[in-house]
This record gives structure tokens, sequence and C-alpha cells, in this order.
């Protein structure tokens, strides 16, 4: 049997179609130990959704056997991870081997895994002002580069940012970026970080810093294409195993899109 688990309050509360032989459930309030200790090994799982909705169930599955297999069928506003396959939403695709040594991240006294990124600085503030926007009308579409363009010019302040990688500290002024990247993809299709290859058991820091308002906003397009990585007078890139960010102040950050407040640090870990 394949199960298709949607999440009844999101998208409105549309039901996907499925075929026969298919059974729909709704997956909110489930307990995904459970519910996976109670399939045959035959039966497969199909997560409607899409990257938060992978990054709830690889939490909510660590430190268990997954026996069955496991598949994504993208949709909504965020499909980075597929992106970042090579895949498309509105496909079945497998993910039982992406769901295997995740990076962890330590903030604000939780310690999460995650599938992306941990962002910090203005798309941290981006998540959060479309969270305020979604609260007041939840069926408002989220326009989340005209966002990022009115906190450029107005709202976000860049911070100074210690960034240790591996032990080993830089420090930056006017820093308005400085994700850790497991994938390439982040932000809806920003190619962040082009070289990043999340198999190569590595995590890319991507540190976008300028003085400038207009500057920053007129190479912050160039992010999409992973041209930004060019423009090394703003923007320099490290690897390594730890990485630990810390702003002068605090700010909003996002793991997978899921917005945390008031972070002043994080450190994200891949073993």
């Amino acid at each position: 049997m394949k199960y298709y688990l949607y999440n009844s309050l999101a998208n409105n509360g549309i039901r996907p179609e499925v075929k026969e032989g298919v059974e729909l459930v709704d997956a909110v309030g489930i307990d995904y130990p459970e519910y996976l200790k109670g399939l045959n090994p035959e039966d497969e799982v199909v997560l409607v959704g899409g990257d938060g909705t992978l990054n709830y169930f690889v939490n909510a599955v660590n430190g268990i056997e997954i026996k069955n297999n496991i598949y994504l069928l993208g949709c909504g506003t965020g499909n980075d991870f597929l992106t970042d396959i090579g895949k498309q939403a509105g496909e079945e695709v497998q993910v039982n081997k992406y769901l295997t040594n995740l990076p962890t991240v330590r903030v604000n006294g939780m310690e999460k895994l995650f599938i992306n990124n941990m962002g910090f600085g203005i798309d941290g503030y981006c998540c959060e002002v479309a969270d305020q926007i979604k609260e007041k009308n939840p069926e408002k579409k989220i326009n989340y580069s005209g966002i990022a363009i009115k906190g450029l010019l107005f709202h976000f302040k860049p911070c100074h940012a210690e960034i240790t990688v591996d032990g080993v500290k830089h420090e930056f002024e006017n820093v308005w970026i400085a994700p850790t990247m497991k994938g390439k993809y982040y932000g809806g299709g920003m190619d962040m970080a082009p070289e990043q290859d999340r198999f190569s058991g590595k995590l890319t820091v991507v540190v976008y810093h300028c003085k400038s308002k207009i500057k920053a906003l007129m190479a912050f397009p160039s992010i999409f294409k992973g041209e930004h990585v060019a423009k090394t007078d703003i923007v320099q890139m490290f690897t390594g195993n730890e990485i630990s960010v810390r702003f002068s102040r605090p700010c909003a950050a996002q793991i997978d899109g899921e917005t945390v407040l008031n972070v002043t640090e994080y450190t994200a870990v891949q073993k």
C-alpha cells in the first residue's frame, strides 16, 4: 500500500488527488515513529509538501531506522531541496538516501537537523515578516523578493559578525547574510552555494557583507544565478565541519524556512 501524508492545515486544506490503491492520510498531529512502526515493510510513504515538510519529518524520525520507501511529492512555495537534487515539484521522488548523515544546528537552546540550510540575517528577517503577514492574512501571497528589497533599503540593519570555521575565526563588518548550507539552494531558488555538494561531508557558510546599501541591493539579484561568488569584495565562502556564526545583535534566523526569533549565535555541525 502507498500512503499519501498531507497537511490539512496547509495550502488552504486542499486534499491532494490520489490514484486507486493509494490511501490519503492527514499528517496533522501524527506521531511519525509510531506511524512507521505500524506499517508493513513493503508499504510506501509519500510526504506531500515542501522543504518545511521534509525538515519536520527528518527531525520527527531522528534516531530511528526507516525500513519503508519514503518519497517527497513537492508542492507549495519552498522546493529548494528538489531543485538541489535536480528534480521538480509534482513528481514523487524517493528521498531515503538523503535522510541520513544530516547536519545539526544548535540555536537558542535547541538542536535540530536541517536538510538545506541554516539562514541568518536578512533571510531570517524575510521569514519573520512573512509570518507576520500570514498571521494577518493567511491567503495573501508572499512576495519574498519585495520584503528583501525593502529590508535592504530601510528595515534590516547589517551586523558585525564572527564566523568560526573548524576553530578558525574570521570577522566581518556590515554583514547582511551568513547562512550555512547543506545544499546549494535556498530562499525559493537562490543558488547561494553553487559548489556545495550535500554528499561531501562538509558545510559551506556564505558571508555577504557590504557597507553600501545600494551596492548590496544591486548585487543581490546575482545570488539567484550563483554569480555573487565572483564578487569577492563583498562575498566570502568557507567550508568545514563545524561552523559558528555570532552577530553583534539579535536577529531572526531560519532553519529550512522555519523562523527562529532573537538569535545572536548558531553552530552548525556536519559529522
